[in-house]
């Protein structure tokens, strides 16, 4: 069995990821975001849900960062088209800002979103304990875990499960074989942060950068593993030629600003699975307890039997 490597080293991938996060300025509060070279067929979702946060972000004083997103999945990404994000200026408050965006291929859209924005203050407090879960250290990471079942991918796939960029490192609490699963419960822990340190900011950045880059990073990290919680019941492979997934929403609240260089354990469970769809819902929390976000999703589950 030949079983290809990664061709690009960590530094490189969340290097390549920052700067694919930087969408370009193109006037008139439009921006142009191009997509990763993983060889995906269609448009990574956290992709473009981090550009869009990104070019909202670009739109409202650093001193206001994002608190809230809500967006919905249109039609499938092409990977090979730069795609246009639209932002609307809804509103400027004396605290709040109010955004809207919608991404476009094509002249389409292909996805919309509405943020919120404010500005940093101190309020009351209260945050669900972080739960209990064994540490990240000696676990394995989702590259190992595929190599570790490099046989049982198909072959038409392995190279792209394998050697594709990973700017974010994935960890699961409790493991299994995503190629041969059998039935859980619908309940995932992974520990996550980035491959490796972010390359440095210019020196000329202003105040708010990092956080408004960390927001977009976590956004980005958070549709990775989400849309499987709901599966874990049903012992289905991705690999599944009957099985029809996509994301059809996300939301996230942002309760912090998180340092995704440092571990962050991400908690998803699944309430519901019914009409072809499946609800997912994740508490993230930074290694010290410490409650950084919360995220919802729902996605397309339909199995053609």
């Amino acid at each position: 069995m030949n079983t290809p490597s990664p061709t690009v080293t960590p530094a490189q991938s969340i290097a390549r990821l920052v700067s694919l996060l930087d969408v370009e300025s193109l006037g008139d509060d439009r921006f142009r975001g191009h997509s990763t070279e993983a060889g995906w067929q269609r448009v990574y979702g956290g992709q473009v849900i981090s550009q869009a946060l990104m070019a909202a972000s670009k739109t409202v004083p650093l001193s206001r960062p994002a608190h809230s997103l809500h967006a919905y999945f249109m039609r499938a990404g092409d990977p090979k088209e730069p795609i246009v994000y639209r932002v609307e200026r809804d509103r400027d408050g004396s605290s709040f800002s109010s955004r809207r965006v919608v991404a476009l291929q094509y002249g389409k859209p292909i996805f919309n979103m509405a943020a919120s924005f404010q500005i940093e203050e101190a309020g009351l407090e209260h945050a669900a304990s972080m739960p209990d879960a064994i540490g990240p250290e000696g676990l394995l990471n989702e590259l190992e875990q595929h190599l570790a079942n490099a046989d049982r991918i198909p072959e038409a796939k392995r190279e792209l499960w394998i050697s594709r960029d990973r700017p974010i490192e994935f960890r699961a609490v409790d493991p299994y074989n995503p190629f041969e699963p059998s039935a859980k419960l619908p309940q995932a822990q992974h520990w996550l942060r980035t491959a490796a340190p972010l390359p440095p900011l210019p020196a000329n950045a202003p105040a708010g950068t990092l956080a408004v880059l960390s927001r977009c990073l976590l956004a980005y990290a958070s549709d990775m593993t989400l849309l499987d919680t709901c599966l874990l019941p049903h012992a289905i492979a991705w690999t599944d030629k009957q099985l029809q997934a996509a994301s059809l929403d996300h939301s996230m609240w942002f309760h912090r600003t998180p340092d995704l260089t440092a571990w962050h354990l991400m908690s998803q469970d699944s309430p519901c699975a019914s009409g072809g769809r499946g609800l997912n819902r994740g508490l993230i929390h930074a290694a010290d307890g410490t409650l950084v976000a919360t995220v919802m999703q729902e996605g397309l589950i339909r199995y053609h039997r």
